[in-house]
C-alpha cells in the first residue's frame, strides 16, 4: 500500500472508470477522483483540496498504470522539487516520455501555480523526470480524444516547451506525432498534431487565443468543424 495520497483527474474520457479502478488496485489504497471539472487550472488546484497529505500521486483520466509499478519503492520529493513525472508509453507513435505520465506532486505548489498554457509547467520549484516508465497514456479512446492529444501537445511543443526541452528534441517529438500510425485512431492523432503545429504558428503573437488549448468546449468545436461530429466512445 502506498504511503502517499492519490487523485485520478478525469473529464470525459470513455475509459475513465476502468482506469480509475486499475490505479486503485495497483496503488493498493483509495484513489480519490475528481471528474468533469471545467477549467484545467481549476481542476488541478482542486486536487490539492481533496488530499490530506502534502505529497500525492496525480494521474490523468487516460493514464493506464502498469500492474507491476513498484509503488513501495517511490521516494518522497526532495526539498525544492515540486513534481516528479514518470514516463508513459504513447500508443500511436512509439514515443515514451513524460507526456501523460504518472506524477508525484506537492499540494502546496499547486496552490501557487502560475499561468503557463501547459498548466503544470507553471509550478514553483524544479520538476524531476524519472527514467522509469509507469504505464501507458491511453488518450486514443475515441477519434476526438486522439485528435485533441495530438493537437494540444504539438501546439505546445511547436510554440516552445515550457519544461525547457531542447528545440531539437521537441521537433523530433512533433515529427513522431505527425507520423502516428499505430493503435486505435492514430490517424486522428496525426491530424491533430499537424493542425496543432499550424495553430501554434497562427497564434504566435496572440497568447490569449493560444490559451484556448485549455478550453474543452473550444477544442470539441474545432474538431467537429474540421472532422465532423465523430463518436466520442472508442
Amino acid at each position: 500500500m502506498t504511503s502517499f495520497d492519490a487523485v485520478f483527474l478525469s473529464y470525459d474520457e470513455p475509459m475513465a472508470n476502468s482506469l480509475h479502478s486499475r490505479l486503485q488496485r495497483t496503488l493498493g489504497g483509495t484513489v480519490k477522483r475528481l471528474h468533469g471539472v471545467h477549467g484545467m487550472r481549476r481542476a488541478y488546484r482542486l486536487c490539492a483540496e481533496v488530499v490530506e497529505r502534502e505529497q500525492f500521486f496525480l494521474a490523468d483520466g487516460d493514464f493506464a498504470i502498469d500492474a507491476g509499478f513498484d509503488v513501495a519503492a517511490v521516494e518522497p520529493l526532495d526539498e525544492g522539487i515540486s513534481m516528479r513525472v514518470w514516463r508513459a508509453v504513447n500508443p500511436v507513435n512509439g514515443l515514451t516520455y513524460g507526456y501523460g505520465g504518472l506524477k508525484l506532486i506537492g499540494r502546496s505548489v499547486l496552490r501557487e501555480m502560475g499561468e503557463a498554457v501547459d498548466v503544470l509547467a507553471a509550478l514553483p520549484g524544479r520538476i524531476e523526470f524519472a527514467q522509469e516508465t509507469a504505464g501507458t497514456t491511453r488518450f486514443n479512446q475515441s477519434p476526438f480524444h486522439a485528435w485533441k492529444a495530438g493537437f494540444r501537445e504539438c501546439a505546445m511543443l511547436s510554440r516552445g516547451s515550457e519544461y525547457g526541452m531542447a528545440d531539437d528534441d521537441a521537433h523530433k517529438r512533433v515529427e513522431a506525432w505527425t507520423l502516428s500510425r499505430s493503435g486505435e485512431f492514430a490517424a486522428y492523432a496525426a491530424a491533430g498534431a499537424r493542425e496543432g503545429v499550424a495553430f501554434a504558428r497562427q497564434t504566435a503573437r496572440d497568447p490569449q487565443h493560444f490559451d484556448h488549448l485549455n478550453n474543452p468546449n473550444w477544442l470539441r468545436e474545432r474538431f467537429t468543424a474540421a472532422h465532423g461530429d465523430q463518436a466520442v466512445s472508442g
